[in-house]
């Protein structure tokens, strides 16, 4: 196997994005491309999702993480969340603008180097917020063939939804604080995000989008997902009855792993994870 991390790549958003390829050996036979969206205060160096990415070459496919261009981190610091004002900025438009970039990027860049790949087969992994993202993404872009949700949200209105006097309160400041448990960070939210949000309403309900979804679908959650409740899962099961849902019991929101990840296996939630997304791509190829 064969990593290439941090390769920068300019979004259409504004701002510049990094990713990380994993990549088998050069084979006779074409590997298909799994492409990673991390989640809300997420980046694609946390906790264990390198060890992910490795996961998924054994199992004969690249992997493609990336961090939203607005996600916090910068290029030299891709580790932290140094610019707060970017992440203050970000919105569902950026992040699909960002997923819509590195779908261009991969057939321009993705040659011989990397090994026989097959760039008419991408699948879009999401994790939390990422989840609907990719969902929505992948509803407007025939480039994606398949999506599988991990811990995913069922709302991207899910910071405001039935809180009117948040609201309030945010369009008169202009900005939500949000505290980062782990860094402790105060990060903002501009109410900028809410008005994207609004002039997308229909585009951007996940609801909406798997009434009418057309393609392979998984919902992966954790029975003990605190932070987006294991009946987010349900709802969209509901919504897409040809979703295939898959509860893992006991798991949390991030399937047992943290930032940062110092171990060097998969905990048990993590490896049912990976293994479970792998039967459903191999079962839906």
């Amino acid at each position: 196997m064969n990593i290439e991390n941090n390769v920068v790549v300019e979004s259409k958003a504004g701002r510049k994005l990094l990713l990380d390829i994993y990549f088998p050996k050069l084979t006779k036979t074409p590997k298909s491309i799994v492409l990673f969206a991390h989640g809300f205060k997420g980046f694609k160096d946390w906790g264990f999702w390198n060890l992910i990415g490795e996961k998924f070459v054994e199992a004969g496919y690249l992997f493609i993480k990336f961090n939203f261009s607005h996600n916090g981190t910068t290029v030299d610091q891709p580790l932290d969340f140094a610019d707060l004002e970017a992440f203050g900025a970000n919105n569902y438009t950026n992040e699909l603008l960002d997923i819509e970039t590195v779908l261009d990027w991969i057939p321009k860049n993705l040659d011989a180097k990397y090994g026989n790949v097959n760039h008419d087969d991408i699948s879009l992994i999401g994790h939390s917020r990422g989840g609907g993202v990719s969902m929505i993404a992948a509803h407007h872009d025939d480039r994606i063939k398949r999506v599988i949700g991990w811990a995913s949200v069922a709302s991207l209105s899910y910071f405001w939804e039935n809180n009117d006097a948040l609201v309030q309160k945010w369009k008169t400041k202009g900005v939500a604080i949000i505290k980062n448990g782990r860094t402790k960070q105060d990060m903002p939210l501009y109410y900028q995000l809410k008005k994207d949000f609004d002039r997308h309403k229909k585009k951007y309900s996940v609801k909406n989008v798997l009434e009418n979804f057309k393609k392979p679908l998984m919902v992966i959650h954790g029975g003990n997902d605190k932070a987006v409740p294991e009946f987010a899962a349900h709802q969209m099961k509901e919504w897409y009855p040809k979703a295939e849902l898959y509860i893992i019991e006991n798991a949390n929101h991030v399937f047992g792993g943290k930032h940062p990840w110092t171990g060097k296996e998969l905990p048990d939630d993590a490896l049912d994870l990976v293994e479970a997304t792998v039967d459903f791509l191999k079962s839906n190829s």
